[in-house]
């Protein structure tokens, strides 16, 4: 049975996998790979794409939360000095 290069493991970080899918990329690109190994390439070309996705979203919404509990109070405070000073 022949080697199967693609692994079917879950990347340990988002930059693996961008990594992973850059090379996978470059395989299809250059045309070399058989029918059975280009399917199973996209395959897994479409996993880690969902992967990097949701690593994404997760970080889009933890950047969301500090930006609610850090940078709003900050805008406000600045506003009541503002317009404390004014009066």
């Amino acid at each position: 049975m022949p080697k199967n290069p693609i692994s079917a493991s879950s990347p340990a970080s988002f930059e693996q996998a961008m990594a992973e899918l850059e090379q996978l990329v470059a395989e299809m690109e250059a045309g070399e790979l058989p029918l059975e190994a280009s399917v199973a390439a996209y395959k897994r070309g479409s996993e880690l794409v969902k992967f990097c996705a949701a690593q994404l979203e997760k970080v889009d919404s933890q950047v969301k939360v500090l930006e609610g509990d850090m940078l709003k109070p900050f805008v406000g405070e600045a506003l009541n000095d503002h317009s404390g000073a004014d009066e």
